[in-house]
């Protein structure tokens, strides 16, 4: 029950991050669209807005995957039986955990590389580029954590999030 909690509180505290670099990307805005009006630069807002972006995508979604929201096409898994349609799930649990565990090993290889080799930005801020990657890096490990977590509820035949049309229908 602790680790439910625990796994539950993680996704939650992405999901107020992401929040948080949503907000980001609207001060960058803001800040820069100010600037023009009142006539001054602000260097590399614009790229900061992209960092606050690329930050609340990736945080964002394991959050999303928990809470059910993820686009998920159902009408192919629907024309068949239980039996098929969970040996179907397996799989496809099994396949996007191992994509995400490729894709988060990749992000935090690339963090770390660009923190190595001192890589910055080519912009005129030249942020070193480690630090907005940690953010995808950060995103793409709690996406697999999350998805390693619906493959093991699968697995043991627990209930997963339930989309919001699915829960629509069960209203019905």
């Amino acid at each position: 029950m602790r680790l439910r909690r625990f796994l539950d509180q993680l996704y939650d505290a992405a999901g107020y991050v992401a929040a948080f670099f949503m907000v980001g990307v609207l001060a960058m805005v803001l800040a820069s669209v100010v600037g023009r009006i009142a006539g001054f630069n602000l260097r590399g807002s614009d790229a900061y807005a992209g960092y606050c972006m690329a930050a609340a995508s990736f945080l964002a979604l394991a959050h999303t995957l928990k809470r059910g929201e993820h686009i998920r096409v159902t009408l192919f898994l629907e024309r068949f039986g239980p039996r098929v349609k969970r040996v179907l799930d397996l799989w496809c649990h099994l396949a996007g955990t191992f994509f995400c565990g490729v894709f988060a090993w990749y992000s935090v290889r690339l963090a770390w590389q660009s923190h190595a080799y001192n890589d910055i930005s080519q912009g005129n801020d030249a942020t070193p580029l480690w630090i907005p990657q940690i953010a995808m890096a950060l995103g793409s490990a709690v996406l697999l954590v999350a998805m390693v977590d619906d493959l093991v509820l699968l697995v043991r035949r627990r209930e997963l999030a339930a989309a919001p049309a699915d829960e629509l229908k069960a209203i019905e």
